[in-house]
């Protein structure tokens, strides 16, 4: 039997982040999404839609890319809602360009908000967990963290560094109850895949072996099994969910 848990699900106001927070709460735990501070009114009308479909679900603003904002959007969590036991890195942004276009700035901006944001935000919550016992941490990369994508350097590159940020922190919890895992989804129906233009985005069904995108309730699946108790012996892994596009 599950007890009930509090999960924290950062990015959690977008589409994966969305799905992922409906199946934890279905699941019987307590759960906080967090967002930008920029999409305030957003995260309010989405807790109020959340609501009505039956799911109460916190919601708490922070910049992830800031670690001082990071540090007091977690403690803000755990003062209103309690000690963190389930924790998903989900939020991320791109800046698409090929190395020789691509500018610092954007370099600098989707390895901080992706990838530093994963540190920013876990670190405030580790000890606490530590001292616990036990705690469930599951990052979530993508395919092209795993594959390279061209024009995505950046992206690829942050994504790539969650897991290895995984396997690390992985060894560190292991004797302390806590798990720390890595979903890698590759393409998924989501807002953002719906505006690719038409033909852009059928030639990219084409090249799946499921002729499909993955929904993002199949990978709030995953990251529902990872945060089970029950999963006490699964650590270090990078679950792949990409429809067999890539195999590793």
């Amino acid at each position: 039997m599950t007890t009930t848990r509090l999960a924290v699900v950062t990015g959690g106001i977008g589409g994966i982040g969305s799905a992922i927070c409906v199946r934890l709460a279905q699941d019987g735990h307590r759960v906080v999404a967090t967002y930008h501070p920029s999409e305030q009114a957003k995260a309010e009308e989405w807790a109020a839609e959340m609501s009505q479909q039956g799911y109460q679900i916190g919601v708490a603003g922070g910049d992830v890319s800031s670690a001082e904002d990071a540090a007091r959007m977690m403690a803000h969590i755990q003062e209103e809602f309690g000690d963190i036991d389930i924790l998903v890195n989900c939020a991320g942004i791109t800046r698409d360009a090929t190395m020789k276009r691509m500018e610092a700035k954007n370099w600098d901006l989707v390895i901080t908000t992706n990838l530093n944001s994963a540190f920013y935000v876990t670190k405030p919550v580790w000890e606490g967990m530590l001292e616990r016992g036990y705690g469930r941490i599951i990052n979530i990369s993508s395919l092209n963290g795993q594959r390279g994508q061209f024009g995505q350097a950046n992206y690829s590159a942050a994504k790539a560094g969650m897991h290895g940020l995984t396997m690390t922190l992985a060894q560190e919890g292991a004797a302390k109850g806590i798990t720390v895992n890595t979903v890698s989804p590759g393409y998924v129906k989501t807002a953002m895949t719906d505006a690719i233009r038409e033909d852009i985005r059928e030639g990219i069904i084409a090249t799946l072996p499921m002729k499909r995108m993955a929904l993002p309730e199949e990978i709030a699946s995953a990251v529902s099994f990872l945060a089970a108790e029950q999963q006490a012996y699964i650590t270090g892994a990078n679950i792949p969910l990409n429809g067999g596009f890539f195999m590793h």
